[in-house]
């Protein structure tokens, strides 16, 4: 796999990835997924396929998942042109914008790999993070003798201006003190995690920023680890004020009534000892 995915990115473009070597690599047993939601981010497209393959290149077998999120520029076509050049890469459309929660739950349904890794589109988040954030899970996973870990992504060093920055601090600091969820930077869209752990969790609109604790609520570990952080370069936020802190209040009430309401029984199989390791999980034995 070493060989048949590696990949030089010159340019900071995906032309020089050898669409043979590609080929090769998605033919092989899919263990990650790498799950991209985007809107109107053209103009990253090429350059973060790119990174992507060339930071796994000795990951083991992988794919590429983005969903456009009903893009209105030239996403579609910068990603119909990737395609042509990076067979693992899959491509999913919505008809219409249903927002970032919405869209990382259609490239998750549709993923193949057992594990799931995600980024922002925007190449902010710097995809050699990847390979660490995985192998800290699979290490968490055997631990705990299940998948039930999230591996969180912390940009301690944030390239943002002062006003982004604050925004995101505040933000943080509300959903932390409310939901206990013990994960300085909830916002970061770099992640890891079995992709049957996220099936398991409750969906609604604007989940993504609440992971931490829907994991914890579940009877999962989280585990927050330090990411380099890019500068935007190209294309615009998509964020503001409203959407970080006012329209998440809502959904924290609401993820603070669902934490509230949990219940994780252990449950013993009929005619097995009552050890620790005959009580059953609400999710899959660890594979790595």
């Amino acid at each position: 796999m070493a060989e048949t995915a590696r990949t030089a990115v010159r340019n900071d473009n995906i032309r020089d990835i050898s669409p043979a070597a590609a080929v090769a690599a998605a033919e092989l047993r899919t263990e990650l997924s790498v799950v991209v939601p985007v809107h109107n981010e053209a103009e990253n497209i090429p350059s973060l396929v790119g990174e992507i393959v060339a930071a796994l290149a000795d990951a083991g077998s992988f794919e590429i998942v983005y969903v456009d999120d009903g893009s209105t520029d030239a996403t579609p076509a910068a990603l119909a042109a990737a395609r042509q050049l990076v067979p693992m890469l899959r491509v999913l459309r919505h008809a219409r914008s249903m927002g970032q929660s919405t869209a990382l739950r259609t490239g998750v349904l549709a993923a193949r790999g057992h594990w799931i890794a995600t980024l922002d589109g925007d190449g902010q988040n710097d995809p050699a993070d990847i390979p660490a954030l995985l192998a800290r899970a699979r290490e968490l996973a055997r631990q705990r003798g299940d998948n039930a870990v999230l591996i969180a992504g912390w940009r301690s060093q944030r390239r943002d201006g002062w006003y982004t920055r604050w925004q995101s601090k505040l933000a943080n600091g509300v959903r932390s003190r409310l939901l206990g969820d013990g994960t300085p930077d909830t916002g970061c869209g770099l992640k890891v995690y079995a992709r049957g752990l996220f099936v398991a969790l409750p969906y609604f609109d604007h989940m993504h920023r609440f992971m931490p604790a829907l994991v914890k609520r579940a009877g999962g570990e989280v585990h927050s680890m330090a990411v380099n952080h890019r500068p935007r370069t190209r294309g615009r936020s998509h964020y503001g004020m409203l959407n970080r802190l006012w329209a998440g209040i809502v959904d924290t009430a609401g993820v603070m009534w669902l934490a509230r309401r949990a219940r994780l029984p252990d449950t013993l199989e009929f005619g097995n000892e009552p050890t620790p390791a005959a009580r059953t999980r609400p999710f899959a034995r660890a594979r790595n």
